[in-house]
């Protein structure tokens, strides 16, 4: 059975006045991994979504590198620090350059962390005592983990 050939349309992107192209298969296979995302016309994406030999197999890998990611985000939450949050975010971003789900939601955290960071700017003194809070708890834990052995007791009572 012959692949179904792909929908293109042209759409201008308002912000930076440039055509952008969005290649749509005609079958059920692509709604797996949703819409894709407006990419600009004649680019290398757009070439390799226009071609049924490597659509799907580009679309996959980019959900493959994505999810890879977004693991390793999920496996750093065993250690301390925030070192969760930015391979995550690196995940979502590679999500959002090939699928319009993750374009929407890498948006909202955008907009969310604008939204933070204007707070933390306009209320510099609550933001650091939060923030020298924060680390001084954490401190604390650190230190308690390490002055009363807490490790080597838990391991004592499994």
């Amino acid at each position: 059975m012959a692949s179904p050939t792909p929908t293109r349309r042209t759409v201008r992107d308002d912000e930076t006045d440039r055509e952008l192209a969005v290649t749509r298969d005609a079958g059920p296979s692509d709604e797996a991994l949703g819409e894709p995302t407006p990419v600009p016309a004649g680019g290398w994406r757009d070439r390799m979504r226009s071609n049924p030999a490597t659509r799907q197999f580009y679309r996959a890998g980019v959900f493959i590198v994505g999810l890879l990611f977004v693991l390793l985000g999920i496996a750093f939450v065993a250690l301390p620090g925030p070192l969760t949050i930015p391979p995550m975010l690196v995940g979502l971003w590679v999500w959002s350059t090939e699928f319009a789900w993750a374009e929407r939601l890498f948006d909202r955290m955008q907009a969310k962390g604008r939204e933070a960071w204007a707070h933390a700017k306009a209320h510099p003194v609550s933001s650091a005592a939060i923030t020298i809070g924060g680390l001084l708890a954490a401190g604390a834990a650190f230190w308690a983990v390490s002055h009363y052995e807490l490790i080597d007791k838990v391991k004592d009572a499994v």
